[in-house]
């Protein structure tokens, strides 16, 4: 929460100081080619493959064994990608062209976007090291400092962002060149802020490369067919991005913006869930538990619909106000508020799916089976290009945010089903009375956001910004209130669980 917070934050700067134009149209483009093997690397294929070998390590292995593995890992990875870090500054302008070839129409954007390329490109070292460290402390059970970690990036993103921002120009570079050094500051402090936890949790870094560890070599092996499997998400976002910069001017910025605030319920929730379901999926994988991680995987999903459905509801109601809000003042005008919450609006529809396959992916991780999701992903990319193709002329941008979530809902669909098949069967009466009690509290909430959007219309649309918040805060204060209350009405297990565990916790 703290990270998407500030992560807020950081954008509300964005849009203040740049709106949705040529400087931010090339941030967006540019930050995407090291974020695209971020997602790869980092927060995917490493990850998944990193935590399933080492909770092996730690429950079947000595120690020193398993700190040796770490070590290794670590050194190897910090050279793999320092040196894909160089290739991508060397062929930066290629990249930029490949990306968002209709940049070159517009002078000075093809050159600023592959000048940003270059400066945060180092990010991806950062933040992969950092991925390994958080996979390391997650298996020790320790979850809260890794989580912070990110806070800790969008905190060093937005000061050391804004005060280069605010030198640079004094030089003659651009504004936006101090927020991509401001990126790079981020990625580091992400890493190093998680490093004293992990000496306490007793990890000794030994500077080794065994090219035949058996230990390496499974990672490895596990991560290759995990990269194809998740390459055609990474496909997509490439497609969106190119479809993106040949609609008009601030199209790209308006579908960043967006997708920003549906990652708030995404991070804060499905990833958050994920990262706490890994550990547990694996240890049940390595125990040839399967019932438990069958249990796990619904609880997981059970949890994840009864916050992001809600969410969904919310933000599909509530766009317009809440991008008033956040982002109309400065460079950023009420015509780009429009843009960007009709674009939220669609992009919410599949938040549930997105966020629901966060869960699915590693439980495959955890089979050490990733050939589905290399299916469901190429499914979801045929899906993307299909309906982009078929809407793009009618809806513009809008194509794209309605393509991804479709797609993104047929993936989910897929990987859910096969997953039956896999496990010979997993609750899946108790996950549809679950998501039908969600769905009706959601009800409830949604009754409610309905009227209180018409009584505060002026003061969300046309007060001042201390009246938006207030009006926003209150609505979805009371809308949260009885979808809680629904729920308890409901017994909604995962909820009730919750609440007499405060309950209890006040009582003492």
């Amino acid at each position: 929460m703290c990270s998407r917070v500030l992560g807020l934050v950081r954008e509300q700067i964005f849009a203040g100081l740049f709106g949705a134009g040529l400087a931010y149209d090339a941030f967006v483009v540019a930050f995407r080619i090291p974020n695209l093997l971020r997602d790869l690397f980092a927060e995917g294929a490493l990850s998944a493959a990193f935590i399933t070998v080492f909770t092996d390590y730690d429950t079947n292995k000595s120690k020193k064994e398993t700190w040796q593995l770490a070590s290794n890992v670590l050194v190897f990875f910090a050279i793999l990608l320092s040196c894909l870090t160089l290739l991508g500054i060397y062929f930066a302008d290629p990249l930029v062209n490949l990306l968002a070839s209709d940049f070159a129409e517009i002078q000075g954007k093809k050159e600023l976007t592959t000048l940003l390329t270059k400066i945060m490109l180092p990010f991806l070292v950062f933040i992969s090291l950092s991925a390994v460290v958080m996979g390391i402390l997650n298996s020790k059970g320790k979850f809260f400092v890794p989580a912070m970690a990110s806070a800790f990036f969008n905190m060093g993103s937005i000061v050391g962002g804004v005060s280069c921002a605010l030198v640079l120009p004094k030089f003659g570079y651009p504004a936006i060149v101090g927020m991509a050094m401001g990126t790079l500051l981020g990625g580091m402090l992400q890493l190093l802020i998680q490093v004293p936890t992990l000496r306490k949790c007793g990890f000794q870094f030994t500077p080794h490369l065994r090219l035949k560890d058996p230990g390496l070599k499974r990672i490895i092996t596990l991560m290759i067919p995990a990269v194809i499997g998740l390459s055609p998400t990474q496909i997509n976002i490439f497609i969106n991005t190119n479809f993106a910069s040949s609609c008009a001017e601030g199209s790209v910025s308006w579908l960043n913006y967006a997708f920003r605030l549906v990652q708030l319920p995404i991070g804060v929730f499905g990833v958050a869930l994920s990262i706490a379901a890994m550990p547990v999926l694996a240890k049940h994988a390595a125990t040839k538990d399967i019932d438990g991680m069958k249990d796990t995987m619904v609880s997981s999903l059970t949890m994840v619909f009864s916050l992001t459905i809600p969410a969904t509801i919310g933000l599909m109601l509530l766009a317009e106000p809440i991008i008033h809000t956040i982002f109309e003042r400065g460079a950023f005008t009420s015509f780009d508020t429009t843009a960007t919450a009709n674009t939220l609006m669609l992009y919410s529809i599949g938040l549930f799916a997105y966020s629901a396959n966060k869960i699915l992916v590693p439980v495959f991780y955890a089979l050490e089976d990733t050939k589905y999701p290399l299916y469901g992903a190429f499914l979801a990319v045929g899906t993307n290009i299909l309906l982009i193709n078929l809407t793009i002329d009618s809806l513009q941008h809008l194509a794209i945010a309605l393509s991804t979530s479709c797609s993104m809902m047929l993936n989910f669909l897929f990987l859910s089903s096969v997953l039956y098949i896999k496990t010979n069967g997993y609750p899946v009466k108790l996950l549809l009375q679950s998501v039908t009690k969600i769905c009706m509290a959601g009800l409830v909430m949604a009754g409610f956001l309905f009227w209180g959007r018409d009584i505060c219309h002026t003061w969300l649309l046309e007060g001042n910004l201390l009246q938006s918040c207030l009006s926003l805060l209150i609505i979805i204060g009371i809308a949260a209130g009885l979808y809680g209350f629904a729920l308890q009405l409901l017994k909604l297990p995962e909820f009730t669980t919750v609440t007499a565990k405060i309950y209890a916790r006040f009582k003492r």
